[in-house]
């Protein structure tokens, strides 16, 4: 089974222009996610996608292949569908993977292991489409809208995604205490390529819109995500803040 990860990296980030050029510890952090997911003994290939030139020639000193780097249209918007375009463009030259591994460009902490825990369970065809979640630690966490939540049920299928803390608790939010009923999302979605392509060709959804979280789009569509526990401390990047974390944290790697 051919298994293809891609990192999308969009270079117009609205909280953090350029982000996957943002130096951390003297590497751009795509280098950082890239490397990371090389890790991977399940993926077969690694590719970044890209809508910039500017993130496409520093991509190009680090990858394997110049070959490894895909430029996409600058009019997609989201993670999924710069995935299902680069999926038809394998189609087009006849390289057909069974399995694509989204991972966020902004997850410069993911490691290989975790990477193949969510691949794993397509393999084994349990779902048709995976991710990954680790504990919230912290009250900022669970109010950060930036911080996606989300909440699974006994057999780790998502029961749904959020920005706000889920679900509903008459505790007040400051006297909270982990453990949290709700996980910390991290940037990481399996496809089966079958499924890639229906999510994509599928039009966003009024919950997408309202959270601004593709995975709503596949979940309102009736299609099961398995969400599984990783261990490793994850941290998406979205502010100067939470690069400022990331910095600290490999800093003493």
């Amino acid at each position: 089974m051919m298994v293809v990860a891609v990192i999308p990296a969009r270079y117009g980030s609205t909280r953090l222009p350029a982000k996957p050029l943002a130096d951390i510890c003297g590497k751009p952090m795509i280098q950082w996610v890239y490397e990371n997911a090389k890790k991977s003994k399940l993926c077969t290939r690694v590719f970044i996608a890209t809508d910039d030139e500017r993130v496409a020639s520093i991509a190009r000193t680090f990858t394997s292949s110049p070959s490894d780097v895909v430029m996409t249209s600058p009019d997609i918007q989201s993670g999924t569908d710069r995935m299902a375009a680069v999926a038809k463009h394998f189609e087009e030259t006849g390289m057909n993977a069974d399995v694509f591994v989204n991972i966020q460009g902004d997850e410069p902490l993911i490691n290989g292991a975790s990477i193949d825990q969510a691949i794993q369970a397509v393999v084994d065809g349990r779902y048709d489409l995976t991710s990954l979640r680790v504990p919230l630690k912290s009250i900022q966490d669970l109010e950060n809208k930036n911080v996606v939540k989300v909440i699974v049920d006994d057999e780790n299928r998502a029961l749904y995604f959020s920005r706000y803390p889920i679900p509903y608790s008459r505790v007040e939010p400051a006297k909270a205490q982990p453990p949290f009923l709700c996980s910390q999302h991290v940037g990481i979605y399996v496809y089966r390529r079958e499924t890639l392509l229906k999510v994509s060709s599928l039009p966003q959804t009024d919950l997408e819109k309202a959270e601004s979280l593709e995975q709503l789009r596949a979940m309102k569509a009736g299609i099961a995500i398995g969400v599984f526990e990783a261990n490793f401390e994850s941290v998406g990047v979205d502010t100067h803040e939470d690069l400022e974390k990331v910095r600290r944290i490999l800093s003493n790697v």
